[in-house]
């Protein structure tokens, strides 16, 4: 444990660019684990994919994610540190208070805008109070206290740290914020040496479903191939930004990234990244974006020019899957949203948010809510894992 003078206060400052504060103090916060040179747990919160974000325009002035990062200094060393936001709309965040915000403006109030501790458009569990190692507890308590009193100072609504870890939820919990529980849908890693493993772990029929969505798949004419690091290229870059565009129109209106971060990305995050291309006739028609982390490979966006009989579910899960297994990785989260994906072995998770709301009548409804919430998820995710694909005893085995 690092020892530090009684004396000594903790400062709280309050950037609005990453460029701020240099890729070093920021890192030894967010991933000390990759001092050794390895992975961090995941990229999200690095210094490099946040300010990729930042210098793309994918957040900043217009896209109601304002830049408010919180750095906690002790006897001039960093010590924690917090990617917030104050946001102007609920967008982007995929654990959701749509509701809350149209309840809380009929009563008359302005939930607008808020604070967020988050990484945008990133629907990926990982540490959200980032602390320099034997910090841990005192980083944490300071960044909350710092982002209370930001809030409160300048008469926001509320303050919201979305995909946080479990502890971070507990830890949270104990100092009074409410904590919220929803779910995602992951696949894990047994131990499998080769997809054929993995399969023989599932019952006879999603066995056979999921060997002819892999061959109607392949068959689209063409062939499909994963790249990282320096074999991603410009031209991968270029096709992919038309499907993600794609994508982004018909689920968001329009993209969430810039055609900038996605130049940003191969230079300064290809070796984070893995992608699936699919390609016809010199052709690239459809792909798959992932970020590796030291354990867990995170699948982001899909796009396509073309429809082809489940390419998305090898480009997006069974790809994924074959990758996390060649690499040892012990699991892959597919993202947000999808009962779709149970049948692919991808089971239901719980995920974990923070929230503190400056009305206390207000809050006290909200906690009402999110106590009938955690309770109504509880059960979906335990009769969903029991419609899962996996045998009988293999599902004895897990638990």
């Amino acid at each position: 444990m690092t020892e530090h003078s009684p004396a000594q206060t903790i400062a709280i400052n309050v950037l609005t660019s990453l460029r701020q504060i240099e890729a070093a103090d920021w890192d030894a916060c967010a991933c000390p684990e990759a001092a050794d040179g390895g992975r961090p747990l995941d990229p999200f919160t690095t210094h490099r994919f946040l300010l990729a974000l930042e210098e793309s325009g994918s957040v900043g002035p217009g896209t109601g994610w304002d830049p408010r990062y919180l750095v906690a200094e002790l006897g001039g060393m960093t010590i924690a540190a917090a990617p917030l936001y104050a946001k102007g709309h609920s967008q982007g965040e995929y654990i959701f208070d749509h509701n809350w915000a149209q309840a809380y403006e009929r009563a008359g109030g302005q939930y607008y805008p808020k604070l967020q501790i988050a990484v945008p458009f990133t629907p990926a569990t990982g540490r959200r109070f980032l602390t320099r190692p034997g910090f841990e507890a005192m980083g944490m308590s300071a960044l909350l206290q710092g982002a209370v009193q930001l809030a409160s100072e300048n008469g926001l609504s509320s303050l919201h740290a979305t995909f946080c870890t479990e502890a971070e939820a507990i830890a949270g919990a104990s100092m009074g914020l409410m904590p919220r529980r929803t779910q995602q849908f992951h696949w894990v890693n047994d131990g499998y040496a080769t997809f054929s493993d993995f399969l023989a772990s599932l019952s006879s029929r999603k066995r056979k479903t999921i060997r002819k969505e892999r061959e109607k798949a392949q068959d689209f004419g063409g062939t499909i191939q994963c790249f990282t690091g320096d074999q991603i290229q410009p031209e991968h870059w270029d096709a992919f930004w038309i499907f993600y565009q794609d994508t982004g129109a018909r689920k968001w209106g329009s993209p969430y990234l810039s055609r900038q971060f996605f130049d940003i990305a191969q230079e300064t995050l290809r070796d984070d990244m893995m992608m699936v291309m699919a390609s016809r006739d010199g052709q690239h028609v459809a792909g798959a974006l992932n970020f590796i982390g030291r354990t867990a490979l995170y699948g982001r966006y899909w796009g396509c020019v073309e429809d082809h009989p489940c390419l998305h579910f090898e480009a997006c899960y069974y790809q994924a899957i074959d990758f996390a297994i060649a690499h040892g990785l012990a699991r892959v989260e597919a993202g947000a949203q999808g009962e779709h994906k149970l049948a692919r072995g991808y089971l239901p998770v719980p995920t974990h948010s923070l929230h503190w709301i400056s009305d206390k009548g207000f809050a006290r409804a909200v906690e009402r809510y999110l106590e009938a919430e955690a309770a109504a998820v509880n059960e979906e995710m335990e009769i969903l894992t029991s419609y899962g694909p996996f045998r009988k005893e293999h599902r004895e085995e897990r638990q």
